[in-house]
């Protein structure tokens, strides 16, 4: 019978045949149509030959030689699809359990039949019993988007014939018993969105190349043998879900980008912290960090984030005290904290309902539920875990570490004193007789307090993930330097200070550089700037102007130190006044920028504050001392490290507010409240974009900002009939004029709030860095939500606000 389409090219041609011989006309079109029921046959009898070899399973049973598989009625365990008379899909999908074959079934021959359907773009072939090695001419169909082979007995190595296939966007390999190393090839797919080789036998470390796969949206790895750490997958953009349970990836915590909805990283060998970066993740909606022995602090902040519904970080190390007014996502319906260090009071909110799970057991919380252990439990065990992570090879610190158990507190200080007295005598012995121009090993002094000392490894972890993308820190040669200057050319010259000259520099592989030079004096002690530089080497961070290196230039006579010369990272966008209150045209931030500055000073601020021992304070921060580069991203260049001048004996109105009475721990605890002030001072020049030149200008600008918060607080009639407009539109008008009509004012109330007490008198009424981060945090997600409700609107504001509340300061 002729098909439809043949028939209306026969009533269409034979007109036309004219002067040709009808006969030989229709002839030619009888043959096109035995071709394509020649071709609709071949494929029908390839999939026959298909269902011959899986030995005809049960979801196959209706397939025969007269059904037209390109119009017969799918189901939801096979599906034909045909393009112009030719396969494109193939759905197979067999029940529960694994159906037997025959023993003398043969994947080679089941694969070399199915490359005759050569159009193939979709293959599902799950739970069909298929054993084997999966051979390489699965590559000959060669258009193939997604492979799907789960739930079957396939076993070997991924075939490398099939990194030929550059169309693949879906490889699903679950449930199987895949074997060996991953190759570097599979990094090599374009187009590759979802990778899942859950439940199989892949062992070795995973292949560098996985930090290039940019369109990968799904990495599933969990229940297999991987080991060791993992590659950087930060540049990953498109990466939401990341599974490796069950392997035995660590000790560090891998490097991801923050678009990530479910990460889980259970039953591995994580021993590192949680980075202060997951704070970042708000679309992060399931979190699974349990049975490893991740240490540090739990960052309590996880439980307000936007988007989290299931946190759970049973089984690890993770010290730190909870408060009852802790945050919590009111989406969030379960939370497994159990078996940890955590001390303080369980937070009201995570109090159990019907619809709510929140498991605690096997810490030193302050209740009677769940079987907690008493105080002391977790004192010593942080210790165990954190002071002394080496004390293995040293005697001292074994005996330290028993002492400190047995002795208590005070027998622990005094012995920490012995041992920082034998490690600075080690370390002068050393410095005596080795080069002073070695990077100096890190140590911990007596003065620190044992929550930094136990908190060492988050620390460290801290320092290397800040440091993404800076070359490693090195010793630099003289000759390098006065190349990079013209040998220290007035043209190079940028400035001089109490801290030395300043000369911008280019290096031979073209990285520009600043470098600071500054004079000694035989009389200065070596061990003094040794020590400097030590910490100077440390401050390598996304938010800091980092460091790069150094140098040192000796007197011929004795060999003693000149010259040290300071090597920074070059930032070239200038201050953050230039782009706020200086007027240059076309170079104000918008609000989400100054925001996004906002953060990033913080964070600067934290990373000294905690991201080195011993941490950095009262840095003195002034928004000149903010640089931003070229893509605006804010930079601290100033710390509180003089290298030759003694700070000694000057009063700090930051921290003046406190009794003169107040013992020197109670004067250490607000060190964090001098920057946090500080930050107040640059924040208010961000929201109202005027500089404020004294104390007593800053104080009448924070009452000014006050009383525009105070207003939305109290309500009069007409307010009331009005909604809150007017209160919009007093805050609106002390704000910078550049970005009155740009902002949510949620958050640029928000934004004041934040301002307001940061600038607080008394230096414990002001709020914690982590505080500040999070309604920055805040501030930043309702502008975000505020513009996206607003794009089809005009450019101005509109009162409505997303319906969030930002995290309250503890």
């Amino acid at each position: 019978m002729l098909s439809a389409f043949p028939l209306v090219l026969v009533l269409y041609i034979l007109p036309m045949a004219k002067g040709f011989n009808a006969f030989v006309v229709l002839g030619i079109i009888l043959l096109l149509i035995n071709q394509s029921e020649q071709l609709q046959s071949s494929q029908t009898h390839t999939l026959l030959r298909l269902q011959l070899l899986l030995n005809y399973p049960d979801v196959l049973s209706s397939w025969n030689s007269s059904v037209d598989f390109c119009n017969a009625e799918p189901t939801s365990q096979v599906t034909v699809v045909c393009y112009e008379e030719s396969i494109t899909q193939l759905h197979v999908i067999g029940n529960d359990g694994t159906p037997s074959l025959p023993s003398n079934f043969s994947m080679d021959s089941f694969v070399t039949t199915l490359v005759k359907l050569p159009d193939l773009r979709v293959l599902t072939l799950v739970s069909l019993g298929l054993w084997g090695p999966l051979p390489g001419k699965i590559a000959r169909l060669s258009s193939l988007e997604i492979l799907n082979m789960t739930s079957n007995l396939l076993y070997g190595t991924i075939p490398h014939e099939l990194s030929g296939v550059t169309t693949l966007q879906t490889l699903i390999l679950d449930d199987n018993m895949f074997s060996g190393w991953l190759p570097e090839w599979l990094g090599s797919f374009p187009v590759l969105a979802v990778l899942s080789l859950r439940n199989n036998s892949f062992n070795g470390s995973l292949p560098d190349s996985f930090s290039i796969l940019e369109n990968l949206r799904v990495l599933a790895l969990s229940h297999n043998h991987f080991q060791g750490e993992l590659p950087d997958l930060s540049s990953l953009t498109n990466l939401q879900e990341l599974d490796l349970e069950d392997n035995a990836f660590g000790p560090q915590f891998p490097r991801l980008g923050n678009k990530l909805v479910r990460l889980v990283l259970g039953k591995n060998r994580f021993r590192s912290a949680i980075p202060t970066e997951l704070n970042s993740f708000y679309q992060l909606h399931w979190l699974d960090l349990s049975f490893n022995r991740f240490v540090g602090p739990f960052p309590s902040s996880l439980l307000s984030l936007p988007s989290i519904t299931y946190l759970n970080i049973a089984d690890n190390k993770l010290t730190g005290m909870l408060f009852e007014n802790t945050s919590c996502n009111v989406e969030l319906k379960f939370a497994d904290f159990s078996s940890n260090l955590l001390t303080g009071l369980l937070p009201s909110c995570l109090s159990d309902s019907k619809d709510r799970v929140f498991l605690y057991a096997q810490n030193c919380l302050a209740t009677g539920k769940e079987n907690q252990h008493p105080l002391p439990f977790c004192r010593n065990e942080a210790l165990a875990v954190g002071i002394f992570p080496h004390s293995k090879k040293s005697k001292p610190s074994n005996f330290a570490l028993a002492f400190g158990i047995t002795g208590g507190i005070i027998g622990g200080i005094v012995l920490l004193g012995l041992i920082f007295i034998f490690v600075r005598r080690l370390n002068e012995y050393k410095t005596i007789n080795k080069p002073t121009t070695r990077l100096i090993s890190e140590k911990a002094s007596i003065a620190y307090t044992s929550k930094l000392l136990s908190d060492a490894r988050y620390i460290s972890q801290t320092m290397k993930l800040g440091a993404l993308g800076l070359p490693p820190y090195r010793t630099f040669a003289l000759e390098e330097l006065e190349d990079a200057t013209n040998n220290f050319d007035t043209t190079a010259f940028m400035g001089e200070g109490s801290q030395g000259q300043m000369y911008r520099g280019r290096l031979k592989d073209g990285t520009f550089v600043a470098i600071r030079c500054l004079k000694m004096k035989k009389s200065h002690s070596t061990q003094s700037f040794m020590h400097h530089v030590e910490l100077i080497s440390k401050l390598r961070y996304r938010h800091l102007v980092s460091a790069l290196g150094h140098c040192f230039e000796c007197y011929l006579d004795d060999s003693s130190v000149s010259r040290i010369f300071l090597i920074f990272e070059y930032v070239p966008n200038g201050t953050l006044r230039s782009w706020i209150s200086e007027g240059h045209a076309g170079r104000s931030l918008t609000w989400p920028q100054r925001i996004s500055a906002a953060i990033g000073i913080i964070k600067g601020i934290q990373f000294l504050h905690t991201g080195i021992i011993p941490g950095v304070y009262s840095n003195n921060l002034k928004i000149i001392d903010v640089l931003m580069d070229q893509n605006l991203v804010a930079k601290i260049s100033s710390y509180n490290l003089p290298l030759l001048a003694e700070s000694a004996g000057k009063v700090d109105h930051r921290t003046s507010a406190l009794p003169k009475d107040s013992s020197s721990r109670t004067r250490a605890s607000y060190e964090d409240k001098a920057d946090v002030y500080d930050f107040g001072v640059i924040l208010l020049e961000m929201i109202l974009g005027r500089p404020s030149k004294a104390k007593s200008e800053v104080e009448v600008l924070k009452n000014q900002t006050h009383v525009c918060i105070l207003s939305s607080l109290f309500f009069n009639p007409v307010q009331l009939q009005a909604g809150v407009a007017t209160d919009d539109a007093t805050r609106r008008s002390i704000a910078d004029p550049a970005v009155q009509t740009s902002c949510s004012d949620q958050s640029l109330k928000t934004m004041m709030e934040i301002c307001v007490r940061c600038l607080l008198k008394d230096p414990a009424e002001r709020p914690s860095v982590e505080d500040v981060m999070w309604n920055l945090q805040f501030a930043a997600q309702v502008q975000d939500a505020w513009r996206g409700d607003s794009q089809s609107s005009s450019p101005g504001c509109s009162p409505s606000q997303p319906a969030i509340l930002p995290v309250a300061f503890h």
